[in-house]
């Protein structure tokens, strides 16, 4: 049986990057959120340019009631020279002051950091990140 050139090329994913300051809470809700629905498509990972000695336990708690996510088990800070050079960058919002990742972010979700606030409004920002992770699907 032949293939066709087209047939053989490697499938390539994408890979996203989201961005925060931290890396201990939005992102790494966009991060799982992103493996679990756009895992087919892209290779997605969260980053930033300081990190948290854990993730952020209202998200960890959260996640798992509301997606069945452990993000505890499958995710860690990391810096931006912890990952792969993403092709396509997204920030969280720069209201806590964006980072700078050595090229320009290719969209700004502009999402408030929910740290310290209530389930609600933790909620409401977990929702929001799912929202946009499934705008991104093609």
């Amino acid at each position: 049986m032949e293939y066709s050139m087209e047939e053989r090329k490697p499938f390539y994913k994408k890979k996203i990057a989201f961005i925060c300051v931290h890396n201990s809470c939005r992102s790494q809700i966009a991060e799982a959120l992103g493996k679990k629905y756009l895992s087919d498509e892209f290779e997605c990972y969260s980053a930033g340019t300081e990190t948290k000695p854990q993730i952020n336990q209202d998200a960890v708690r959260l996640m798992k009631e509301l997606h069945g996510i452990d993000m505890e088990q499958t995710q860690y800070s990391k810096l931006l020279s912890d990952i792969p050079d993403p092709d396509i960058a997204i920030s969280m919002g720069c209201n806590v002051g964006c980072p700078f990742i050595g090229r320009g972010f290719d969209d700004n979700w502009g999402l408030e950091d929910p740290t310290g606030k209530s389930d609600e409004e933790f909620i409401k920002v977990i929702n929001e990140i799912e929202k946009k992770i499934l705008e991104l699907r093609g």
